[in-house]
């Protein structure tokens, strides 16, 4: 017994010992983040879509040696389509006609998501403590997008759930991110924070076998980028040591 409670001392005092202060020293710490995103888009997606909005949700691990490791996924989604994919179905005015003889009501919407990892590291600053600074990181995942289309009151027999997939032009395929930006982790927890600027470039294709209103397969490659703005709100998970409890 005497041998077991020698070494949860000697545990407690090696973990005591590798805990450090965040406002002296550089830490590990795994950070959960939240942000929002402005995205312009670039490649052959100029001619689909216009700007969008983003969400992610994403999870890093900050080494002591500033290196930067993560995984994170996102889901964008904007109000601007600029291909008209219901050309072979609408009149001369552009409209598509109801089963009850009048134009129906059909938005139509820009939806998508991400998943990928990344790599980076972070240019640090003495201010406010050696745990804030420049990150900068690179990543690869996967893409997916398409035109959500809706049918207000389902009065039009052409675009039922099943022959909508032949107009939403479904794309995916293999992606590569870039970041730059600042990170602020506070002396006291209270504010943690992160802006910057992003590309994103998918190497993408369409994923229908027939489009109706080319009656073809699109089999074209194409390059789709958004390139933005983010913000984010952090939460970092490190343990406080043990003088930080005394001294705020």
């Amino acid at each position: 017994m005497k041998k077991i409670g020698f070494i949860v001392l000697v545990f407690c005092f090696n973990l005591l010992s590798a805990q450090v202060s965040i406002k002296d020293s550089s830490i590990y710490t795994p950070l959960i983040s939240a942000s929002y995103g402005y995205q312009m888009p670039g490649g052959n997606m100029v001619s689909r879509f216009g700007n969008n909005s983003s969400t992610q949700l994403s999870l890093e691990f900050k080494s002591r040696s500033y290196l930067m490791i993560g995984i994170n996924g996102s889901f964008f989604f904007g109000n601007t389509i600029k291909e008209n994919v219901l050309a072979n179905i609408s009149t001369h005015d552009g409209g598509v006609i109801g089963q009850d003889g009048q134009f129906a009501n059909i938005p139509m919407f820009e939806r998508g998501f991400t998943v990928s990892g990344t790599l980076g590291g972070m240019i640090h600053f003495k201010k406010p403590n050696p745990n804030s600074g420049i990150v900068f990181n690179e990543g690869f995942g996967f893409i997916q997008h398409k035109i959500r289309i809706e049918v207000i009151g389902n009065n039009v027999p052409e675009l039922d759930k099943q022959y909508k997939k032949g107009y939403d032009r479904l794309t995916n395929g293999f992606l590569l991110t870039q970041s730059l930006g600042y990170m602020y982790l506070s002396n006291n927890r209270l504010l943690n924070f992160y802006f910057g600027l992003e590309c994103l470039e998918g190497f993408t294709q369409n994923r229908r076998s027939y489009d109706y209103d080319l009656m073809a397969q699109d089999t074209k490659k194409r390059v789709d980028i958004l390139y933005g703005a983010r913000i984010a709100w952090i939460l970092p998970l490190y343990k406080k040591s043990p003088s930080e409890f005394y001294t705020h």
